[in-house]
């Protein structure tokens, strides 16, 4: 039997890489358009990073991959988002004394956490996410969801929605939390044990139950809007007028929570209503955090953020037919026709690679038939032969399959050649700095 990956895991090759390349293009336009530096933080952390006080989501409590290292007391933990990590690094390395604050951050990259696999959800992950950390303002919290937003829509989803709520400032949520509790007392016995742990712990998120999420006393349980002090109202309603603004759509959903212990104030999702998405449903969640910073031994900030699964990004988008990638050719395949101009088959290769040309060759001896098999799968533009008389003549044959013309040139002209044959955009593509598909650097 041979190896296998771990239950939960992914290869991602092959087309598919193709699409992932395409994302983190776009990830890179947009957070360069809005003015974001890219934070790279370990893959594990200090487990309390992560496990903060009396935490009770299900990442902290179910779901987060610790090891004690040998012969230590010191505890690991394998990340399961990217926020502690960020808010961490902000405190250690000093960026609260920056004068140009807030510090806007963002990251890519794995997420582990042990849950049951399934569509769109693995125990290896990948996200992208922003975090805004050290002002507070409600219109900063609509820019940060602006940003998500308009990011979701150039990739090109259309069925999405914003579900947004408020939990308030510390006093509400006190007071909603003393009134779910009292709501909750006489069920919490038929409820399921993760809610008999979250009634102790954070009643707020016994409504982000789904086992209990149809009993009639989460239906019936009382909103958060009727418990929020005048400013945490104030507060909600300018980040909606902001949306607003923006042309933003929106639906309040007084029972979104959010499933992490940290948030305050503004919590929100950006979910698919396509078909095929099932219970999978959320791309883009995030929200405001007050806490953070000076848990992790900073100064009083505010910070707010997000995050999107890739793995469910790609899925929206092939629930709604978005092609991510085409499927690209080579520029030019070089065929050689005899063992003995191997080298020179290698040199004029490299020539045309170090000009921007996409470019490969044989290096298995192959027979002429076999390696123009390998033109047409690769759907290479060109073709170009070189034998021992090509070699002897100082003469190279190049041959356009898309109309079959063939030229003979001599061999130090091969790229005046291509540059003729391929048009000067297409080649200006080729030769500039910039990798994105979407190129202005010409």
């Amino acid at each position: 039997m041979g190896f296998q990956m771990p239950r939960g895991t992914q290869d991602i090759k092959g087309e598919e890489i193709k699409k992932w390349h395409r994302l983190e293009e776009m990830i890179r336009q947009f957070t360069y358009i809005y003015d974001y530096q890219e934070i790279r933080t370990p893959i594990f952390e200090h487990t309390n990073v992560f496990k903060r006080g009396n935490d009770s989501s299900d990442m902290v409590n179910k779901e987060m991959y610790t090891f004690q290292l040998e012969n230590s007391s010191t505890s690991l933990t394998l990340r399961p988002e990217g926020t502690a990590g960020v808010v961490r690094s902000f405190v250690e390395h000093k960026m609260y004394g920056n004068a140009d604050l807030p510090a806007k951050l963002y990251y890519m990259g794995p997420m582990c956490r042990h849950e049951r696999p399934q569509k769109g959800r693995q125990r290896i992950f990948h996200q992208f996410g922003v975090e805004v950390i050290g002002a507070k303002s409600p219109l900063l919290d609509v820019d940060t969801i602006a940003l998500g937003w308009s990011f979701l829509q150039a990739v090109g989803l259309k069925d999405l929605k914003v579900l947004i709520n408020t939990l308030g400032d510390e006093e509400s949520r006190l007071a909603y939390q003393t009134v779910l509790k009292e709501h909750f007392k006489d069920e919490i016995a038929h409820m399921c044990p993760d809610c008999k742990r979250r009634y102790e712990q954070n009643p707020l998120r016994i409504l982000d139950c789904k086992i209990d999420a149809e009993k009639e006393s989460i239906l019936t349980a009382p909103k958060m809007s009727q418990y929020l002090n005048e400013e945490s109202k104030q507060y909600f309603q300018s980040v909606l007028e902001g949306l607003d603004a923006l042309g933003i759509p929106y639906e309040v959903d007084d029972k979104l929570v959010r499933g992490l212990d940290y948030y305050t104030h503004t919590v929100f999702e950006i979910v698919s209503e396509s078909k095929g998405m099932g219970t999978q449903a959320t791309v883009l969640a995030g929200g405001r955090y007050d806490g953070m910073v000076s848990y992790f031994g900073g100064p009083s900030m505010s910070g707010i953020g997000w995050a999107l699964g890739m793995e469910r990004l790609i899925l929206a988008c092939e629930n709604e037919g978005i092609v991510l990638a085409e499927e690209e050719g080579l520029d030019a395949y070089v065929l050689c026709l005899s063992p003995k101009v191997s080298i020179q088959a290698l040199q004029i290769t490299n020539e045309l690679r170090l000009h921007g040309y996409k470019t490969d060759t044989d290096f298995q001896n192959r027979s002429f038939k076999a390696q123009f098999k390998t033109v047409e799968r690769k759907k290479a533009k060109v073709a170009i032969f070189i034998g021992e008389k090509d070699i002897e003549q100082g003469i190279i044959t190049l041959k356009v399959i898309a109309t079959q013309e063939q030229h003979s040139v001599p061999i130090e002209n091969i790229i005046e050649t291509m540059d003729t044959l391929f048009d000067e955009d297409a080649h200006e593509e080729h030769t500039c700095s910039c990798t994105s598909t979407q190129c202005n650097c010409k």
